[in-house]
C-alpha cells in the first residue's frame, strides 16, 4: 500500500508499506547485486540510513541459484537483511549481454556470462525466480531498448513489454503473491519516443499494478534526454502508486527527478565510485587520491556517518594509496549515507513546501563546487 502524504510542486512525499516495514519516500535504494551491498555489512547499511535495498535477479539465479536461496529461507534470511528488498527482473542484465542473447515473442534466450550455459527467461520464469527469493517488490520482465533505437524496433519492444507485464501479473495473482503482501511493479519502456512512453504507461496503468517504474533510461543517452523521458512518463503514472526510476543517478539527477514526481531510485554509483577513491560532498565529488589531501586533517565533510565522525581525509587517502580494503568500506559508508541523507533532506523540504527552491540552490552549489 502506498500513501501520498504531501506534495510540493510535482515533488511527492509518501509512505510505501511492505511486509518488512515502511519505506519513506522519496528514497534511494543501495544496490546489493549478489546479496551484498559491496563492502558493507547489513548493520552498516542500516546505520547509513537504508530503508530498502535492491537485489539482482539475474545474478542471484545464476549464482547461487534461486532454489538454494528459497531452501535456505529466502533472500532476507540468506543475507541477514531484515528490511524490504526489491529485486529487478533480470531484463536489464540480459539487455547488457546483447552478444549473448536472442529476444523472441515468448521471452529471452541467452547464455550465462559465467559458463556459457543456455538459459531462457520468460514472464513465468521471471516470476518463479523472484517468488523463490521471496522479495518484497518484484519487477516484471521487460525489454529494454538500446540507445539509440530505431522506432520500429522500439515499438516491438514496447509491445512485448506490455504483454510480458500482463503475463507476469497473471502468474503472480494465480499464485497468491499479491494477496500475501508482496508488490509487483510494471516497467514503462519506449526509449526516446515520448508517444511510445505514454502508450506503454497507459496500457500498464490499466492493469492496476501496485507500482510503476521508468526503465530504459541512463543507457547512454544525454542527461537532458533522460530527464525528458522521465517527464514524459510522469503524467501516465497513477498518482496513488509509487513511481520508481531504475538505475539512476547522480545527486543532482535524483533531485531533478524528485522534482518531476518520482519516488524511488537505485544506482551502483555510491559504492562503485567509493572503490575508485571518489566521495560525494555538497560542493561536488572529491577524488581522495589527489595530493592535496595528503595532510588534510578534516573529515570528508561535516556529517553524522561513521566515516566522517572518525577519520580524516589524510587517513582515508593513506588507506587508498596503500590499497587497504578498509578504504572501500569507509568510503562506501560515507557515499551511501550521503545519498540517503540527500533523500531525507528532500522529504523534509517537500513537507515544508519549499522543495523547488531548496533543490535548485542545492544543485547550483554542488555543480559550482564540482
Amino acid at each position: 500500500m502506498f500513501t501520498l502524504l504531501k506534495e510540493s510542486g510535482a515533488a511527492r512525499r509518501g509512505v510505501l508499506t511492505t511486509r518488512h516495514g515502511e519505506i519513506q519516500t522519496p528514497i534511494f535504494m543501495p544496490v546489493g547485486t549478489q546479496a551484498t551491498v559491496k563492502g558493507l555489512t547489513p548493520q552498516q547499511i542500516e546505520e547509513a540510513g537504508a530503508q530498502i535495498i535492491l537485489g539482482n535477479t539475474y545474478h542471484l539465479n545464476i549464482r547461487p541459484g534461486s532454489e538454494l536461496i528459497r531452501d535456505l529461507g529466502g533472500l532476507h534470511r540468506f543475507m541477514n537483511w531484515n528490511g524490504p528488498i526489491l529485486t529487478d527482473s533480470g531484463g536489464f542484465q540480459v539487455f547488457s549481454l546483447a552478444k549473448l542473447r536472442k529476444i523472441t515473442e515468448k521471452g529471452i534466450e541467452f547464455r550465462s556470462h559465467l559458463d556459457g550455459q543456455k538459459l531462457f527467461l520468460d514472464p513465468r520464469e521471471c516470476y518463479r525466480i523472484q517468488a523463490n527469493l521471496d522479495t518484497d517488490i518484484a519487477m516484471v520482465l521487460d525489454e529494454c531498448p538500446p540507445f539509440p533505437c530505431e522506432r520500429d524496433d522500439c515499438e516491438q519492444a514496447v509491445k512485448r513489454t506490455i504483454r510480458w507485464a500482463g503475463e507476469f501479473l497473471e502468474h503472480a495473482r494465480e499464485d497468491g503473491f499479491l494477496e500475501s503482501g508482496h508488490h509487483v511493479f510494471a516497467i514503462i519502456q519506449g526509449s526516446t519516443y515520448d508517444d511510445l512512453r505514454r502508450h506503454c504507461g497507459q496500457a500498464l496503468a490499466e492493469m492496476d499494478f501496485p507500482g510503476y517504474a521508468v526503465g530504459g533510461v541512463s543507457v547512454g543517452e544525454p542527461e537532458e534526454e533522460m530527464l525528458k523521458q522521465v517527464a514524459a512518463c510522469a503524467p501516465v503514472m497513477p498518482r496513488d502508486k509509487p513511481r520508481y526510476v531504475m538505475g539512476v543517478g547522480t545527486p543532482p539527477q535524483l533531485l531533478k527527478m524528485v522534482g518531476l514526481g518520482m519516488d524511488m531510485f537505485d544506482c551502483v554509483m555510491p559504492t562503485r565510485l567509493a572503490r575508485h577513491a571518489t566521495v560525494f560532498t555538497p560542493e561536488g565529488p572529491l577524488n581522495l587520491k589527489n595530493e592535496c589531501f595528503k595532510h588534510d586533517a578534516a573529515p570528508i565533510m561535516e556529517a553524522d556517518n561513521y566515516t566522517c565522525q572518525n577519520f580524516s581525509r589524510a587517513y582515508l587517502r593513506h588507506l587508498i594509496m596503500s590499497k587497504e580494503l578498509l578504504a572501500h568500506t569507509l568510503l562506501s559508508i560515507h557515499n551511501v549515507h550521503f545519498f540517503l541523507d540527500l533523500m531525507a533532506q528532500a522529504r523534509a523540504h517537500i513537507e515544508a513546501g519549499d522543495f523547488e527552491s531548496w533543490s535548485h540552490a542545492w544543485i547550483e552549489r554542488y555543480q559550482a563546487g564540482g
